[in-house]
């Protein structure tokens, strides 16, 4: 049986490396420029230019003449027909219209402005908070259902705790990706970012309510293990379960990420790294926490407990 819960503190470790970029980024940013991520005009605002060319254009081809100078949350679309293209971009003033403009004839020829104008955030304050509190709520609403689910095993509340930490934990190592590729690539947080993150926050309790539950029948077959030897053996159980399903939506999201074009490159990769984070999270970190809590030792088990109370409960 490979001690897996006996490695607790590496895995806790890996988890707070990854994590930590986030957590000063966002500390760093708060300071120094007053909000805490770095959001894209779909929250804060911005221009909305249509331009009509001569000739059929890509949306991709246009929206790089806009990223190669430095505008990397453009966003382009074909509307009409292919030679009218709408361009959403942050709020520029008439020099750096001017140069965009020369730009853009420079690389497809003169163009027609359709229209330019300033538009507000698509996704206001009201919005983003709806959506905390949504995901609050969710989780409570897990918490809850886990502790019912697991009313036959000694303490089930813990089972739905680890599982909103697990959660947690998987947002925050999202954030931190995205942090990263700000600093690295301009990266920002769009419209997509919360429909990843909320499909992240599935994927992630899914998983771990999969290993929980295995625990929860182990605790039926074998009621003279404690509760490391438990989950040693669920989780060998259920990995080929967890990580063939993490494969084969992995290989879904690689090939929509190599040929899905810029525009939805950012949104898979964060779905890449949150599903990543997720079937770790249930396995080293959810898991591992609940052991750690049984055990009263976040590192290692105590070697003065008693088996009773190092995790040997009873069904009722």
């Amino acid at each position: 049986m490979f001690k897996l819960m006996e490695r607790r503190g590496l895995y806790f470790a890996i988890s707070l490396l990854f994590m930590l970029p986030g957590i000063v980024y966002m500390a760093w940013s708060l300071a120094t420029k007053g909000h805490l991520l770095p959001l894209s005009i779909d929250y804060t605002g911005g221009t909305l230019w249509e331009v009509r060319f001569s000739e059929p254009q890509q949306a991709v081809d246009v929206r790089k003449v806009f990223t190669d100078a430095g505008y990397n949350d453009t966003a382009a679309f074909t509307i009409a027909d292919e030679r009218t293209i709408q361009l959403k971009l942050k709020t520029i003033d008439a020099a750096e219209k001017e140069r965009l403009q020369a730009a853009l004839e420079a690389q497809f020829g003169t163009f027609e402005e359709r229209s330019y104008r300033s538009i507000g955030p698509t996704i206001g304050g009201e919005v983003s908070q709806a959506a905390i509190i949504a995901v609050a709520i969710a989780s409570l609403l897990i918490l809850a259902y886990l502790a019912f689910a697991f009313r036959q095993v000694s303490h089930p509340v813990r089972f739905g705790i680890c599982a909103v930490v697990a959660l947690v934990h998987d947002v925050l190592v999202t954030l931190s990706f995205v942090c990263i590729m700000n600093l690295l690539f301009g990266w920002e947080i769009d419209a997509l970012f919360l429909t990843a993150i909320l499909t992240v926050i599935g994927y992630s309790v899914n998983d771990t309510i999969v290993v929980f539950d295995r625990i929860r029948e182990n605790y039926r077959r074998y009621r003279n293990e404690d509760l490391a030897a438990i989950a040693n053996r669920s989780i060998i159980e259920t990995a080929p379960r967890s990580l063939g399903t993490g494969m084969t939506s992995m290989l879904t999201l690689v090939a929509i990420l190599a040929l899905g074009g810029a525009t939805l490159q950012q949104f898979v990769a964060v779905l890449i790294v949150g599903m990543v984070s997720g079937t770790y999270s249930s396995i080293f970190n959810a898991t591992a926490l609940l052991v750690a809590w049984e055990e009263k030792s976040l590192l290692h088990r105590d070697s003065t407990l008693t088996p009773t109370s190092n995790g040997q409960a009873a069904l009722a």
